[in-house]
C-alpha cells in the first residue's frame, strides 16, 4: 500500500498527533518563560519542516518504489551548494540577496530553490540510472551502493565548489524575528513553516487527487494490471525518484539557510535525522515522516535550551520511546 493510501486509512488516528501536543506541553513548564516557550517552539517548528521536506523525498522513494536510497545526501549537499552559487558568488544574485528589498530577497532565495531543485532533477535522473535501477528489490545491495554513491558524489562537489565551508547567510530582510508580545518569531523560521506546509499540500493533493498519484498508487498494488492498461510504470517510478531528489534539493536549501553554512558532509550530517524521521514515523508514511520530524525539530530545541550536553543524543532517546510504543513506526505502511 502507498504512502497516500496509508493516510488515508490512518486520518483519524490522532494519538500520533496528541504525541506531539504533549511534548509541547510538558516543555512549557520546564522552560519557564512563556515568550521563550514560544520562541523555541516556532524555532521547532521550522527545523521540524526543514527536515520534513528532506525526508519527504526519501519517504516518497521508499514508500511508493521500496528503494532503500542512504545516498539521499548528495542531492541534500548538492541544493545547499547551487544556493551559495545563486545567493554568494559574484556571477549568481549576490546583490538581490544583500538587498535592503524584502522583494529582492525572497525573489534571491526562490531562484536558488529552483535552480537546486533542478540540479538535483538531474543528478537523480543520473543517480536512477546508473546506480539505482540495477538493484531494484535488493535491499542490502541498495543500501550500500547508495551509499557509495553518496561519497563519490561529495568528492565531485569538493572538485566543483571545493573542500571548505562556504558561508550561506540569510538575506538582511529575513534575518532578526517579529516581536510578538514578549516572544521573538524569527523570520526565517516563519518562512521555513510556510513552505514545508505548501510541500505537504502539494504531496497530498498530488498523491490523492491526481490521475498522475492514481497511477502511481495503482503501479504500486498491481504494476502488470497498470502496465496492460497502456501505462509505463517505469517511466512514473523513475518521476518519482526524481521528485523525491528535487525534494532533497529543495531542503538542502532550506537547511544550508537554517545553518548559515555549507560543508561537503553536510548531506550526511542531516541523513542521521532524516533516518530516524523516517524509522520513527513509519517507513514510507509521509504523515508518519511529518508528524516525526516536528517531533525532532521540537525535541531538539527544547533540549538543547535546557540541556545542552543531552541535546545529541535526545532524538535517538526520542525514537527509542516511540519505538517501544509502537514498533512499527507512528504511521505503520500495510506491507505489500
Amino acid at each position: 500500500m502507498s504512502s497516500a493510501a496509508d493516510l488515508q486509512r490512518h486520518r483519524f488516528d490522532a494519538r500520533p498527533l496528541w504525541l506531539v501536543l504533549a511534548l509541547m506541553l510538558l516543555a512549557a513548564p520546564l522552560v519557564g518563560s512563556l515568550s521563550t516557550w514560544a520562541t523555541l517552539t516556532v524555532a521547532g517548528l521550522a527545523m521540524g519542516m526543514i527536515v520534513f521536506i528532506i525526508a519527504s523525498g526519501l519517504t516518497l522513494v521508499f514508500g511508493l518504489m521500496d528503494v532503500l536510497n542512504f545516498g539521499h545526501g548528495v542531492f541534500i549537499a548538492l541544493g545547499a551548494f547551487v544556493a551559495t552559487t545563486v545567493m554568494v558568488s559574484p556571477w549568481g544574485l549576490a546583490d538581490w540577496a544583500t538587498a535592503e528589498s524584502l522583494g529582492l530577497n525572497l525573489a534571491a532565495v526562490a531562484t536558488a530553490m529552483v535552480a537546486a531543485m533542478v540540479a538535483a532533477t538531474l543528478l537523480g535522473l543520473v543517480f536512477e540510472r546508473l546506480i539505482v535501477r540495477p538493484v531494484y528489490g535488493q535491499h542490502l545491495k541498495q543500501i550500500l551502493i547508495t551509499m557509495g554513491g553518496m561519497i563519490v558524489g561529495e568528492e565531485l562537489i569538493k572538485v566543483v565548489w571545493g573542500p571548505l565551508q562556504i558561508p550561506l547567510p540569510l538575506p538582511p530582510q529575513l534575518r532578526g524575528a517579529i516581536v510578538w508580545g514578549d516572544a521573538a518569531l524569527e523570520k526565517y523560521r516563519l518562512l521555513a513553516v510556510a513552505v514545508g506546509l505548501l510541500v505537504l499540500v502539494a504531496l497530498l493533493l498530488v498523491l490523492n487527487r491526481t490521475k498522475l498519484g492514481l497511477l502511481i498508487r495503482a503501479g504500486v498494488q498491481d504494476r502488470e494490471m497498470v502496465e496492460a492498461l497502456g501505462y509505463r510504470i517505469r517511466r512514473l517510478f523513475v518521476g518519482v525518484f526524481i521528485a523525491g531528489s528535487a525534494l532533497a534539493g529543495l531542503g538542502g536549501v532550506l537547511w544550508g539557510l537554517y545553518q548559515q553554512n555549507v560543508v561537503p558532509q553536510i548531506g550526511g550530517q542531516v541523513n542521521v535525522l532524516i533516518f530516524i524521521v523516517i524509522i520513527m514515523g513509519g517507513l514510507g508514511s509521509t504523515l508518519g515522516s511529518l508528524v516525526g520530524a516536528v517531533l525532532v525539530g521540537l525535541m531538539a530545541n527544547y533540549t538543547g535550551f535546557l540541556a545542552p550536553k543531552l541535546a545529541l543524543f535526545s532524538n535517538i532517546a526520542l525514537m527509542v520511546a516511540v519505538l517501544l510504543w509502537r514498533p512499527q513506526g507512528l504511521y505503520p505502511v500495510a506491507k505489500r
